[in-house]
């Protein structure tokens, strides 16, 4: 204070000498058999359009409107990004810069599986700052569970720390806050572990910041990221079945970092017009919120290779380290030499316009969902079932 030190702490005492609590941990009979059901076993709906329809609708996918409107979103009139993208972007004043801000968790991954499922949850937190062009700084994380006086309440509390800290270390991001709220039961019945991630970033040219929603027609699609996809634990298996159970797609963090750091890079370049993290809801709802969810709606046709795998996993299983951008084409070879240097997957699926999203595999169209449609359940879906 004033120059001068008034109290001085290692940070060795702080942490890793700091006492540590032990408690019975042991996991649960049941995991197991939760993980071992495949949701391919049950029929494929018969009408995807449709499917996807009730999806955009569904608490957890349609808009928050409903809530964010009832609040000032312009404090201080600093918002560059407001809510409804994959993160909201502040301006730095006096500066160039903007802080990008984002929270996820997806508590039905850390329930299947504590430690894979919270270390999606960091992942997916980084991949919505990297679509609007952030670094991320570090992360704060609001731990939720049942009663640690049941083992394995507590060995889900483990493992979900354990799967934060693998994420963190890999994608070189601090934890630099936290909170810790147990005993969130009732009736002896605990809510789902709900390890939420708060994450800030860094975007160095406040400018070449990127929104989700495609913008211009005749634009390129592109995917980046892997095909490896999981109906388990997917909103599509909550929404139409009622169930949460099965396998989540595997997690790849150095991929999972080559994704943000390429999609940074075209940012940067100039190369991306929109950018949107594929999340619940898998392919499909990322595709329709892109067309929706901005200004003004926009159609988009989209071609993917049949490669023999059911439709509805293609089209709304759910799986880390996906990105859809949407380039402009005179960007388009500049693009395709940079994602060379990434050495990633990715492919492009399908070019912007029209007045539907229309996706197709092979010579099969799939869904074919007018705009208007799509943007009524997708605002609508949300109030309905709080308001």
């Amino acid at each position: 204070m004033n120059g001068r030190v008034v109290a001085e702490a290692s940070v060795s005492a702080l942490a890793d000498e700091a006492p540590v609590y032990e408690k019975p941990t042991a996991r649960p009979e049941w995991q197991d058999g939760l993980a071992a059901f495949d949701p391919l076993s049950l029929p494929e709906p018969a009408e995807l359009a449709e499917t996807l329809i009730t999806l955009l609708g569904s608490p957890a996918i349609a808009t928050k409107e409903w809530v964010y409107r009832q609040y000032d979103q312009q404090v201080g009139i600093n918002s560059l990004v407001l809510p409804g993208s994959d993160a909201g972007v502040l301006r730095i004043r006096g500066t160039r810069k903007a802080i990008a801000l984002t929270t996820d968790c997806n508590a039905r991954f850390v329930y299947l599986n504590p430690r894979l499922g919270a270390a999606m949850a960091v992942a997916e937190a980084a991949r919505n700052l990297a679509v609007t062009g952030a670094r991320p700084l570090g992360l704060t994380d609001c731990l939720n569970f049942g009663s640690p006086e049941r083992p394995e309440i507590l060995w889900q509390f483990k493992e979900a720390v354990a799967g934060i800290a693998e994420a963190c270390r890999a994608l070189d991001i601090p934890v630099v806050g936290g909170n810790v709220s147990f005993y969130n039961e009732t009736q002896g019945q605990a809510i789902l572990p709900t390890p939420v991630i708060g994450m800030a970033g860094l975007i160095d040219e406040a400018d070449t910041r990127r929104t989700q929603w495609f913008e211009a027609e005749g634009d390129r699609i592109a995917l980046l990221g892997p095909d490896a996809v999981s109906l388990g634990g997917s909103e599509f298996l909550w929404v139409t079945r009622g169930m949460m159970s099965g396998g989540l797609a595997p997690l790849d963090l150095d991929q999972e970092r080559r994704v943000h750091e390429a999609c940074r890079a075209a940012i940067a370049a100039g190369l991306v017009r929109g950018a949107h993290d594929c999340a619940e809801g898998g392919l499909a709802v990322t595709l329709a919120e892109c067309c929706i969810s901005g200004p003004r709606p926009v159609g988009a046709r989209v071609s993917l290779e049949d490669d023999g795998r059911r439709a509805d996993l293609v089209l709304f299983g759910e799986g880390p380290s996906r990105v859809v951008v949407s380039v402009p084409p005179e960007g388009e070879r500049h693009f395709e030499r940079l994602m060379g240097e990434f050495a990633l997957p990715w492919r492009w699926i399908g070019r912007v316009g029209g007045e539907a999203l229309v996706v197709s595999r092979g010579p099969v169209t799939e869904i074919a969902a007018p705009l208007d449609r799509m943007a009524h359940a997708w605002r609508a879906g949300f109030e309905r079932h709080v308001a």
